[in-house]
Formats: C-alpha cells, sequence, structure tokens
C-alpha cells in the first residue's frame, strides 16, 4: 500500500461521504451530541483510509488526526458548523494554527419509523494551513500594510483585536507581522485558551468557486 499524502486523502473524501450518506445508523439514532456524531464520521473514515494507505493515526500527543500529513479532521453540523481547537499562541490567530483543515459539514436527518438515522454531508472543504488563521484580523492587517502601516499602526491593530497575548508579546508579533506578512484567512477564530473555530465563512466562499488555499471537494 502507499503512504497517505494530501492528494490521497483529497481524492478519498468524495467516495467516502457518499457510501455514508447512503447507509443507515441505527447507533447514530436519537444522538443531539454533536462529538458524538463527530467521533462516529472520524472513526469510520480513518477505517476507510486504513483499508487503502499506510499513515500514523493521530493521539492526543499529536493533536491532530493525521500527523504525518499535519491535517486535522473536523466534523460538524451545518446548522453550527464550528469546532474547537487547542491554543498554542496568540500567533495561530495571525498566521493559523500550523496545520490544515480537512472540514465534513453534514445535515442529521433521523428517520423515527426505522429507528435509524441518515447524515447527508452538504460540504467537505479542505482549507490550506497557511489560511487557517482568523478573517478579520487578517484582514484588517494585510489592509493597514498596503497603506504603508507602520510597527505601531500593526501593535494598535493588535490591541484592538484583544489578543490573548501580552504587551511584550504584542509588540513582537507586530515586529514579525512586519517581516513576515500574513496570508489571508478564512476562518473566524474567538480569543479563548480553546480556540473556537467557526466555519461559516470559509464554507461559502468554498461553495462559491473557493480561493487560494480553499477547496470544496464535494
Amino acid at each position: 500500500m502507499d503512504r497517505l499524502t494530501i492528494q490521497h486523502l483529497k481524492s478519498s473524501v468524495t467516495d467516502f461521504l457518499r457510501s455514508v450518506s447512503n447507509t443507515p445508523i441505527a447507533e447514530l439514532y436519537g444522538v443531539t451530541d454533536g462529538k458524538a456524531v463527530g467521533t462516529y464520521v472520524e472513526r469510520q473514515f480513518t477505517q476507510y483510509l486504513k483499508q487503502k494507505f499506510i499513515f500514523e493515526e493521530g493521539n492526543a500527543a499529536k493533536g491532530i488526526d493525521f500527523p504525518d500529513i499535519a491535517v486535522d479532521l473536523k466534523v460538524t453540523s451545518s446548522r453550527q458548523p464550528q469546532s474547537s481547537s487547542p491554543f498554542r499562541s496568540a500567533s495561530q490567530k495571525v498566521y493559523g494554527l500550523g496545520y490544515h483543515l480537512l472540514v465534513f459539514v453534514y445535515n442529521k436527518v433521523d428517520d423515527d419509523a426505522q429507528s435509524v438515522t441518515k447524515l447527508i454531508f452538504e460540504n467537505a472543504i479542505f482549507v490550506h494551513r497557511d489560511h487557517t488563521a482568523d478573517f478579520q484580523t487578517t484582514r484588517g492587517i494585510l489592509d493597514i500594510l498596503s497603506r504603508d502601516g507602520n510597527l505601531d499602526d500593526i501593535d494598535a491593530f493588535l490591541e484592538d483585536r484583544n489578543l490573548p497575548v501580552d504587551e511584550m508579546g504584542r509588540r513582537q508579533l507586530a515586529e514579525r507581522i512586519l517581516q513576515n506578512p500574513p496570508q489571508q484567512g478564512y476562518i473566524t477564530v474567538s480569543n479563548a485558551l480553546q480556540w473556537r473555530l467557526q466555519y461559516g465563512r470559509a464554507i461559502r466562499l468554498a461553495s462559491e468557486g473557493g480561493s487560494e488555499g480553499l477547496t470544496n471537494l464535494l
């Protein structure tokens, strides 16, 4: 078997989601916990890939589902497409999470007559790690830089955005931004000690044809 690559991962998504969408799932009937649904789908997708490819499975220490290729799988309901991600540093809101995101978006439909559930997958988006930063933060930074903004302008903007970082760390981040401007992010990243990621905009942009670093695999 071949080792799993990002291209292999992407090419496997459509067939897998089509097969799951057509399968009645008794164990998820009546389940309202999105985490339980996500765990089920993640487990099924991992088993599907293991039949075709060689790869290291993720664990708590690695922090992401496919550490070999730096991809984390998120499974979320279309009603409120969001998830959480470990907080490492405030710079993640500017430069991204440090890994790619594969996001499955489903609509859960319970069949009361048969006591089974069907998961209808509406989107499967892939976000390159360079574009997993916060949309408004990166947009504001790039706008300031396009208007010849300086270190003080960037520092003031970061302070206004209430990034979870002290004054010295914020100044160092501003200096880094001047030297190495970020890419435009597509995720809404809420400040917390565990990032809250919201995918509504990314889903819309991907459905409209995508952008650099953002594609819809369905």
